[in-house]
């Protein structure tokens, strides 16, 4: 009866990847795609203000918490060890461009508790009284994310792009840059900002975007590439400036906003794909259609992001929609799915950031690798950051195209062409193209925690 079983099991996931792959070569007139070129759909899924240590710092065979760790607490003498936190409601602490160099403290990693208690001291009526910073999750606290980890891939040395704040990095994450233009309509005019780019709230019909230089969608128009970028409609994870607290103010679709910004890109307009930025919703229809485009951002709201105080178990309880979604689909067998966190939160981390030029890198978050090919329970040593995710899809999508000024075409001052970084990893190590593709993992929602 067992091999009955083995063999129905065989036959429901290797007989129809056979039948795909002479799909394929039938209708397209070419043979089956090999390597990186079987991913056909990159998901790329950005939450919210978690560091690596908070969330994996206990996983087996990680780059994971030191023993004998203690961050000096100036407020109340001595200092703070990591301690096993199990709420659904964190705190954080503040994490703008000069908190992260005081984090960092130069290299000794010993800031978090006193940037947090810094904040107490500045805003006591806004902000927390007791710092949870060195407080971390284990798979009990997380168990979705760890199931991922050790049924596909973790990253251990996934590094925010900048050393700031969700802007900055939302924009790395689309372009490789982050930078404030004096003449938007002229990309030879922006210069590296890692504080607060420009940004509309409110971009009125008509008004000049406010980026001028080169992200990865004018690439991939020129490519006739499909892209979706999809918005969770609510209300903004965080402070448009990067403070700790603030009123919370809407989040659309229509308008450019710190989690949305390819509306405010000139190139974003001039090749008329503003259609491309839709509702979250429209991404769970295009994965049960199996009509997915071959590049997906996904960003959240307030809610389901994750970022301090937002609930940990409902942004875990999203994110495990949106695989589920895809996992569901007929798209997933050529689908890698990146899932990553924007910033570090303010949260204790111990690794300190290689540098890769004057914006970073930033804070180690964690990263995750979902596909029918990622390697099983694998973890990733590689140097990373979300430049490796504009290098893989330009590396299976553009045949190796950079946004580089000197060959794309539209030449911009950024200070470096990330992909071509040689600290960067290379994500196709991450997967075994040679492996037959991996059953879906489709989990249930996890529990809400304490």
């Amino acid at each position: 009866m067992r091999s009955m079983r083995r063999l129905a099991v065989l036959w429901v996931w290797t007989v129809p990847a056979l039948l795909a792959a002479v799909a394929w070569s039938t209708s397209s007139g070419a043979a089956p795609p090999v390597g990186i070129h079987k991913i056909r759909h990159v998901v790329v899924i950005m939450q919210e203000n978690r560091s690596f240590d908070e969330y994996f710092g206990t996983y087996p065979g990680v780059d994971g918490l030191p023993a004998g760790v203690c961050v000096p607490d100036p407020m109340n003498g001595g200092c703070v060890r990591p301690y096993h936190d199990p709420g659904d409601l964190d705190r954080g602490g503040p994490h703008s461009a000069s908190n992260a160099i005081a984090d960092v403290d130069g290299g000794k990693m010993d800031g978090f508790v006193a940037q947090a208690e810094q904040c107490r001291r500045i805003l006591r009526l806004v902000c927390p009284r007791r710092t949870d910073v060195m407080g971390y999750k284990t798979g009990a606290d997380i168990p979705n994310y760890w199931a991922y980890a050790r049924n596909f891939v973790l990253q251990d040395r996934m590094f925010e792009p900048d050393a700031s704040w969700s802007l900055p990095s939302h924009l790395f994450m689309v372009s490789g840059w982050s930078a404030d233009c004096a003449n938007a309509l002229d990309p030879m005019t922006c210069t590296s900002s890692l504080r607060n780019p420009d940004h509309d709230n409110v971009h009125q019909p008509g008004a000049t975007p406010d980026y001028g230089w080169t992200d990865l969608t004018y690439l991939l128009y020129r490519h006739h590439v499909s892209w979706g970028y999809y918005v969770y409609p609510g209300t903004q994870p965080d402070c448009d400036d990067g403070a700790i607290t603030c009123s919370p103010k809407p989040q659309l679709v229509s308008t450019p906003e710190i989690w949305n910004p390819l509306p405010d890109f000139v190139t974003v307009h001039q090749d008329g794909q503003l259609g491309n930025v839709q509702s979250v919703a429209t991404f769970y229809v295009a994965a049960k259609a199996g009509k997915l485009p071959a590049v997906s951002w996904i960003v959240p709201d307030g809610v389901h992001s994750e970022h301090p105080p937002a609930l940990v178990s409902v942004g875990e309880a999203y994110v495990t929609s949106l695989i589920n979604a895809v996992m569901r689909g007929p798209d997933w067998s050529s689908t890698a799915i990146f899932l990553a966190w924007d910033d570090w939160g303010g949260f204790y981390d111990h690794v300190v950031p290689p540098v890769v030029d004057e914006n970073g890198y930033g804070l180690r978050v964690p990263g995750l690798v979902i596909s029918p090919y990622a390697k099983r329970g694998y973890v990733d040593h590689q140097t990373l950051s979300f430049d490796a995710y504009l290098k893989f899809i330009e590396d299976d999508f553009l045949g190796g195209a950079r946004i580089d000024p000197k060959t794309d075409g539209r030449p911009d001052p950024r200070p470096t062409v990330r992909e071509n970084a040689k600290q960067l990893g290379d994500l196709r190590k991450d997967f075994d193209f040679t492996q037959k593709p991996r059953r879906p993992l489709v989990l249930p929602p996890p529990p809400k925690l304490s």
